[in-house]
């Protein structure tokens, strides 16, 4: 008797820096599901296509990121944004465009790895 394959997680990824879309890929890879890695707007489309949840850079110059959650939440993934900790009002944006978290970068930068692995495994709200 041979075990089903188990299905593989995909996050897309929205982060125009480097070092963030990087960052946060390792993250997602080390919590055991597979990041689509998106650096622009046309790239995060095709990975949304593949992809149940999503994370999204709040900060980004070659893109607003709220918009982007709000795509993201439309195409039905669950959507973590990732941004400043002392803009409250763009992470209020975020929440009602449909993000479910917003974290800011230092608790990534410190926990990173745990913090995705709890977001992944974390049941989905109905609504």
């Amino acid at each position: 008797m041979t075990d089903a394959p188990k299905s593989v997680i995909r996050v897309a990824i929205l982060a125009d820096d480097l070092i963030w879309s990087t960052r946060l890929a390792g993250y997602v890879r080390a919590a055991g599901a597979e990041p689509l890695s998106a650096r622009e707007v046309a790239s995060f489309s095709v990975a949304l296509d593949g992809a149940t949840l999503a994370i999204v850079d709040l900060t980004a110059r070659a893109y607003d990121g709220v918009d982007e959650v709000e795509r993201a939440a439309a195409s039905g993934a669950r959507v973590l944004a990732v941004g400043q900790h002392d803009d409250a009002q763009l992470r209020k944006r975020a929440m009602a465009a449909g993000a479910e978290r917003v974290f800011a970068y230092r608790k990534l930068f410190e926990d990173g790895p745990r913090t995705i692995e709890a977001w992944l495994a974390a049941p989905v709200k109905s609504a």
